[in-house]
C-alpha cells in the first residue's frame, strides 16, 4: 500500500483541472460552426446596430433567426457575412 500526501492530491487536482480545460477548449472550437447563435443584445453590441436595423434584417429575411420563449437568437456567422458583403 502506498501513502498519498496532500501534495500528491494537489498535483492530481491541478492535472484534472488542466485536462478539463483542454477538453472544453476542443469542445468550444468544434462547436463554433454554423450553430453559433447569439441573442439580440449581443448581436447589436457586436455589430454596432440599432434594434430597428436588426428587426429589419429579420423581417426582410436577410438573416436566420430563432425565437425561443420570446427571445430572438441570430446566427453570428450569417450576420458577419452580411456585413462583410456590404463593405
Amino acid at each position: 500500500m502506498e501513502m498519498i500526501s496532500k501534495q500528491d492530491l494537489e498535483l492530481f487536482r491541478i492535472r484534472i483541472i488542466s485536462d478539463i480545460g483542454q477538453l472544453l477548449e476542443v469542445s468550444r472550437s468544434s462547436s463554433k460552426n454554423e450553430f453559433d447563435w447569439l441573442r439580440s443584445k449581443a448581436i447589436r453590441k457586436m455589430m454596432d446596430i440599432s434594434p430597428a436595423t436588426l428587426q429589419n434584417l429579420r423581417i426582410t429575411g436577410k438573416i436566420r433567426f430563432k425565437k425561443i420563449r420570446g427571445s430572438y437568437y441570430y446566427n453570428k456567422t450569417d450576420l458577419q457575412k452580411l456585413f462583410e458583403d456590404e463593405n
